[in-house]
């Protein structure tokens, strides 16, 4: 069994990335100056909207990022060694061995013209010394964990004669097979019924416990992220807004976008006529705004959020990209904050204030009464 004192090690680090995409109408940074790290045995959620760059970074890290996109800057770490500067051959031996993947679409890592035993079998193969026979055993209890029923029978059967959410279990049963130390999950869960997602959840963690691996869990599901994560990253149009312990975010949110996140999610036991919507829309990469990319969005932007970009700063046990945090201490609290900011925001227009309105209006009658 692993033991969860190396954990402070990390085995994944992430730093200042940075992905483009180059075009005929100019230069698209789709990932902007992005830094984390996963340590062994951890679990790190990443959430945020579609097309905030979840994904894409899961990509750079395994290797597999397609062209024209490129790695512009930045480093990306395992096991204290560089990889993102790796010629093709040495990163697919280490992307089947030392790191798995487990991808939103189950079609993309399947072959339609093998069984998947054989795909399952042939992994396995060429990453240890076992034997056909054992590979087969081994396939065999890999199916079984990841609950697909009657493995014996269904090893020799073909992708297409599995349902989607079945499908899904065998990409996850490819991904672990070999016992990885650190593995890129994609939506791992999107295409299964609750109980099937309980357990593929208990066999990530599993997996952590027992063989120290490391799990990047990309997901839209907060739920998920709160049972299943030790930290979790928030991200936003390319760029980490906030990250720390999973029960600090959840419960103590403390970036604008990371309240939204979780005022729409619904609690149980709690009543409420409407949940928190978060107005607009991501911004597409030719027109991300200036300073926070989260400005336009965010009711309590100030002037210096439209025109300077907050850096990822520690509160805490975790770290924000918001200005206002700046200079706050962890105790601080969100709502008092925000409403500070919002007074801030309107004292500029204080010659419109309402009480001011009114004088006007009452000198204005008393002019007409007079004439």
């Amino acid at each position: 069994m692993y033991n969860n004192d190396n954990k402070t090690a990390s085995l994944l680090e992430v730093d200042n990335l940075r992905i483009e995409f180059p075009t005929r109408r100019g230069v698209l940074t789709a990932i902007d100056g992005v830094s984390m790290n996963i340590r062994a045995g951890e679990i790190l959620g990443v959430v945020g909207e579609s097309g905030a760059g979840k994904s894409l970074t899961g990509t750079a890290i395994t290797g597999l990022l397609e062209r024209p996109g490129r790695i512009a800057g930045g480093e990306i770490r395992f096991n204290g060694q560089r990889i993102d500067n790796l010629a093709a051959e040495p990163m697919r031996r280490l992307r089947g061995k030392q790191i798995g993947s487990i991808f939103q679409d189950p079609l993309t890592s399947l072959n339609p013209l093998y069984t998947v035993g054989r795909q399952l079998i042939e992994t396995i193969r060429t990453h240890t010394d076992l034997t056909p026979r054992q590979a087969r055993a081994r396939a065999i209890e890999m199916l079984k964990e990841v609950g697909i029923p009657a493995p014996e029978q269904r090893i020799d059967q073909y992708p297409h004669q599995f349902s989607g959410g079945m499908r899904q279990r065998v990409v996850i049963a490819l991904a672990l097979c070999v016992n990885p130390k650190l593995v890129i999950a994609d939506e791992p869960t999107t295409a299964l019924d609750v109980s099937v997602q309980a357990q593929i959840i208990s066999l990530l963690q599993r997996l952590c416990r027992d063989h120290g691996s490391a799990v990047m869990l990309v997901t839209h599901d907060m739920g998920v992220i709160a049972e299943t994560c030790d930290r979790v990253a928030v991200m936003y149009a390319g760029r980490l807004v906030e990250i720390g312990p999973v029960q600090d975010v959840v419960k103590r949110a403390r970036h604008p976008y990371t309240r939204g996140l979780m005022g729409s999610i619904p609690k149980l036991g709690e009543e409420v006529e409407y949940l928190t919507q978060i107005d607009g829309a991501m911004p597409r990469l030719s027109h991300i705004p200036q300073g926070c990319a989260f400005n336009p969005r965010c009711p309590h932007a100030t002037a210096r959020c439209r025109e300077e970009k907050p850096p990822l700063d520690g509160i805490g046990a975790g770290q924000v990209a918001c200005w206002l945090w700046e200079g706050r201490s962890q105790d601080t609290d969100a709502g008092e904050l925000f409403a500070e900011a919002a007074l801030r925001r309107r004292e500029p227009a204080r010659e419109n204030s309402g009480e001011d309105n009114v004088k006007k209006h009452v000198a204005a009658c008393e002019q007409g009464v007079a004439s």
